[in-house]
């Protein structure tokens, strides 16, 4: 069971552009999830915004565009985007706004302060992601994240698959920033095995990275 808003009942705004605004009053996220999910479904449109005046948070999907932005206008403004490579992020993205608004988002993907930066190449956007990860523990926590999204530990115990199952045209930023993260960190990647997707990274399991990726799973 989701954990109830408190305070609550909790107001959100749904919109389209259109001028027909569903504002609805939730008792938990799931409640809200469940009223988004069908107001979604229920149009076709180039954005959908979801608005909590409480906090001063917004989440906009554009899916057309392959895009989620967060925006954030209390105390220190901030808006972010993300490209979306996989089709099935919108509602889940959702879910996490929700659950924990703007900061809940975190875990998404590669997130950047220009709309022009998504307009990179994959590699590039990784690249440029890796670059901003100047610490070790942030690299440690950024690993994690990405093996958390797709990622499992083999049964061996020895290593960390990253992307399981999927091709190698697949999170082609996300495999651009986890190369340069593993040199950064000087983690051993090692080769696949042979009956491995073509897309998975597998990695020697470390101790910097256990704990992490342990409060992921």
């Amino acid at each position: 069971m989701a954990r109830p808003y408190t305070p609550g009942p909790k107001q959100f705004v749904f919109a389209v552009g259109d001028g027909n605004d569903q504002q609805v009053s939730v008792g938990d996220p799931q409640e809200a999830y469940m009223a988004f999910s069908a107001f979604f479904r229920g149009r076709e449109s180039d954005t959908y915004t979801i608005e909590d005046g409480s906090t001063g948070q917004r989440l906009i999907l554009m899916p057309r565009q392959r895009v989620i932005s967060r925006i954030k206008d209390a105390d220190q403004p901030r808006s972010e985007h993300l490209r979306v490579d996989r089709g099935n992020r919108y509602l889940p993205s959702a879910m996490l706004f929700f659950e924990n608004g703007y900061a809940g988002l975190d875990y998404l993907g590669q997130w950047f302060p220009d709309l022009s930066d998504l307009d990179a190449s994959p590699e590039s956007r990784g690249a440029a992601r890796a670059a901003t990860i100047t610490t070790a523990a942030a690299a440690v926590e950024e690993v994690a994240r990405i093996w958390a999204d797709s990622g499992i530990v083999d049964p061996s115990d020895k290593y960390y698959v990253f992307f399981e199952s999927h091709d190698v045209d697949d999170d082609r930023a996300e495999r651009a920033e986890l190369l340069q993260l593993i040199e950064f960190l000087g983690l051993e990647r090692v080769d696949a095995p042979a009956e491995a997707a073509g897309g998975e990274v597998w990695v020697r399991t470390d101790p910097r990275l256990d704990v992490e990726i342990a409060r992921w799973a």
